[in-house]
């Protein structure tokens, strides 16, 4: 038998290209190159803001633990100082104190928009006061969201400050703000001297992340009878701060309004701020977490012994 042989070459060749006489081509057209940018772009808007929302919750977990650290050294000081609770001064008696070699405050550092010291030395947070009960670790003063810098800070090569953290302004010995026991920013509101003075510890903030336009010593204020923000919260954790109570309990709160979460301006935020009618619910929250009114009718040498 004759042998046939076999073209296994496919009859139709390279395809329709090569059917209507051209040359077939693997290569995008501009039109679907323009398509696939298109679409990776959209899913770049869809994902990217998704990421920074989940990069921005985890970075406030790991600050909301560091609060917790913060409520239980409150808990060891108090133990190791018969209920007391540990200074709390603002700037003139903390610089006093430290110039002193008094390292009395619960932290003792004083924070600026300049290039004082005070912003960079970690050593000063390990010092006195609190810092002990944090075995030598100052990372839990810090939240790695807060970068906020001056430009001169940034021209001197910094990178952060070392602090992000206030303790609440009618907790502790308030050094020269007190007249007796007496708070002279909220002189109708008790000042808490010791842990068992806060009759529901639950409800009273002792430490909050504080907003980089006001934190500068570790004594946060706000007043009762101001409807101004005195010191802000943070706000870098979407929207929200965490807060430590007197219980030792960490709660993360999301805040309101836009009035209350100003961006950081450097040098050039305008404090105190007033709080526009119609938004001072989030101010609200803050003070009736801050203390309680003085028992009615005493004094202040009174309260003074029954406080004390």
């Amino acid at each position: 038998m004759k042998a046939v042989a076999v073209n296994w070459r496919r009859p139709w060749g390279d395809g329709v290209a090569q059917c209507r006489g051209q040359k077939a081509s693997g290569a995008f057209t501009l039109v679907e190159l323009l398509v696939v940018i298109a679409i990776v772009a959209l899913l770049a808007s869809l994902v990217l803001p998704a990421l920074g929302r989940a990069k921005a919750r985890g970075q406030g977990i790991y600050c909301l633990n560091n609060l917790r650290q913060f409520g239980l050294a409150l808990h060891l000081y108090a133990g190791d100082h018969e209920d007391e609770l540990p200074y709390n001064m603002g700037p003139d008696g903390i610089r006093q104190t430290v110039a002193a070699r008094q390292y009395l405050n619960w932290v003792n550092d004083v924070m600026s928009w300049e290039l004082d010291s005070d912003n960079t030395n970690s050593a000063l947070l390990n010092l006195g006061g609190l810092g002990p009960y944090f075995s030598g670790g100052t990372r839990v003063f810090k939240c790695p969201s807060d970068n906020v810098l001056s430009v001169l800070q940034q021209q001197a090569g910094w990178t952060e400050r070392v602090r992000s953290v206030s303790m609440n302004a009618m907790l502790g010995q308030a050094g020269e703000f007190l007249a007796g026991t007496i708070n002279t920013n909220n002189p109708d509101y008790q000042q808490f001297f010791r842990l068992s003075d806060i009759r529901e510890p639950s409800q009273i903030f002792a430490f909050v992340e504080e907003h980089p336009d006001s934190i500068n010593d570790g004594y946060f204020l706000n007043r009762f009878d101001d409807e101004e923000w005195n010191d802000l919260p943070a706000s870098y954790h979407n929207g929200g701060a965490n807060f430590v109570f007197a219980d030792g309990r960490a709660e993360f709160h999301r805040w309101r309004f836009a009035s209350t979460m100003p961006p950081a301006r450097p040098d050039a935020a305008r404090l105190p701020k007033r709080v526009p009618e119609g938004e001072r619910a989030d101010l609200y929250w803050v003070l009736w977490r801050t203390s309680v009114e003085r028992p009615d009718g005493e004094d202040s040498d009174t309260w003074s012994a029954s406080s004390r």
